[in-house]
């Protein structure tokens, strides 16, 4: 080898070492951490020294020397860091968190960091490092999620009545003396759902689909309740086909993750099969809602989606972790935040009343994502609107347009503006309607631009319009005039919000 390539060796090894030193400095943090939570000083004599012992012998006689002081000049460096860290921490820092498998995106962190002043980190563990983690004790609270609600049992020193009555456990608390105690806040979660709906259970039936954890919680509450509970799965002696049995039913619950994001519009029972409904409460939270929500609400059905519970089982889980009670009307603040913060804005109007121009300003202001469905219809079949329309006319364009939608009706957090024919299919309305807050905008026939849209070239928008008003206020949550200045449209756009 020559020189470059003896240098090249050297730069692969640096930063190999670089990274190891960096992942031992982050390592260091956290054992510093859980020495200020547990009040164990930062210096371990005996231990460094045992530490650098076993380190020389373990290295070659050449390099013995070097080697304890390479590792006594880390030791100081990591010892630094722990003090430094310790004096960056707030004197009140519990450390708290949510433990999972697979935990992607979830909007626990937010929630908590709007119930108390204390770290919330998300804690995805494989089946073998759980009983690690949570034995470790570096943790003040955690919330538990699938599949651990089960394996955290053994692993308590102390359960609460609901916890052991269920079966179950989704909070853990390490006590000052290290002891564990275990809680299910799920339970109080979906009372404060079913409460939502103003249904008294007792005495009457309900169904619960799926026989998982969150079927156990819902049930042992509805019979506490003094409820007649019936679970329905795939098969058994009560399942999605024999529905004929129990249709003088109460209360339906979806306790599956069937039409949870993204397989959206899934649901298991039709509710029309169930004429005696009083309510019906899904505990899925992505999207806003559910198809079967959307059934109920087109049917009159009081209902509930599991947004709600989800804040208010995470009330109950800081009020254990912090010792306190924390006021009721939180979780109702808190709720209404993160549902605006996740719902999609949708802009639908004639066409040329300023969709789009108002949906870029609109998402700027509001720093989402913006997504225009005619683009993305075009993306898709690699033509322009005119050209789709020459093809394949309006309702193979309808048909394009269903299925953009359906997609971008998925979408959370995002500013979207429609084609003006969107409201002329119903299908259109669940899809639009399932996680969105849908404004109308509204601008006089006279003044609605006609260039580029197919429909609008020599057409009498003046009737167009009488056509379609009726449709977009079916399909409007809130209605804005665009007549003015885009500033003050979206300024009252925003109010409305």
């Amino acid at each position: 080898m020559n020189l470059a390539d003896y240098r090249k060796q050297l730069d692969r090894i640096d930063a190999e070492i670089l990274q190891l030193f960096e992942e031992r400095m982050n390592v260091v943090r956290e054992i510093g951490i859980w020495k200020k939570q547990n009040g164990i000083p930062v210096l371990d004599a005996g231990r460094e020294a045992e530490k650098l012992e076993t380190l020389s012998a373990r290295s070659s006689g050449e390099y013995q020397a070097e080697v304890r002081a390479l590792f006594t000049e880390i030791m100081a460096l990591s010892r630094a860091q722990q003090e430094k860290t310790l004096e960056a921490q707030p004197q009140n820092t519990m450390r708290c968190g949510l433990l999972g498998e697979t935990l992607g995106h979830s909007y626990s962190p937010q929630i908590h960091a709007e119930l108390g002043d204390y770290e919330y980190r998300l804690y995805e563990k494989a089946p073998e490092e759980v009983v690690g983690f949570v034995r470790s004790g570096q943790w003040h609270g955690l919330n538990v999620t699938i599949p651990y609600k089960k394996t955290v049992i053994p692993l308590c020193d102390e359960l609460s009545e609901t916890a052991a009555a269920i079966g179950s456990v989704n909070t853990l608390l390490r006590r000052p003396d290290g002891s564990i105690f275990g809680d299910n806040t799920d339970a109080y979660g979906f009372r404060h759902m079913l409460g939502k709906t103003g249904f008294d259970p007792a005495g009457k039936k309900a169904l619960v689909c799926g026989t998982g954890g969150a079927s156990a919680t819902v049930c042992a509450v509805l019979k506490s309740l003094g409820a007649e509970v019936i679970t329905l799965s795939r098969s058994g002696r009560d399942n999605y086909s024999n529905l004929d049995r129990h249709r003088d039913a109460s209360l339906l619950v979806n306790a599956t993750p069937l039409g949870m994001y993204p397989n959206n519009g899934a649901q298991a029972v039709d509710l029309r099969d169930l004429p005696k409904l009083e309510a019906v409460l899904d505990v899925v939270y992505n999207p806003a809602r559910t198809a079967l929500l959307l059934q109920a609400e087109t049917l009159g059905i009081p209902h509930a989606g599991g947004l709600s519970m989800l804040v208010a089982q995470a009330k109950r889980a800081s009020e254990i972790f912090q010792g306190k009670t924390i006021p009721d009307r939180e979780t109702e603040r808190i709720t209404a935040l993160l549902a605006s913060e996740m719902q999609n804005v949708i802009l639908i109007g004639m066409p040329g009343s300023g969709k789009s121009t108002v949906g870029k300003l609109l998402a700027e202001k509001m720093n989402r994502p913006y997504l225009e469905a005619d683009e993305e219809i075009e993306k898709q079949a690699g033509l322009t609107i005119p050209e789709i329309f020459r093809r394949e006319g309006e309702e193979g364009f309808r048909r394009r347009e269903t299925e953009v939608l359906r997609e971008l009706g998925k979408r959370s957090a995002a500013v979207i503006s429609t084609g003006g024919g969107c409201v002329t299919r119903e299908e259109n309305y669940p899809l639009l309607h399932q996680n969105g807050i849908i404004v109308l905008l509204e601008r006089d026939a006279d003044s609605l631009a006609r260039e580029g849209r197919p429909l609008s070239q020599g057409a009498d928008l003046h009737a167009m319009e009488a056509v379609r008003g009726p449709m977009y206020r079916r399909f409007a949550d809130v209605a804005v005039s665009n007549d003015a200045a885009v500033g003050d449209t979206i300024n009252d756009i925003l109010a409305k919000l």
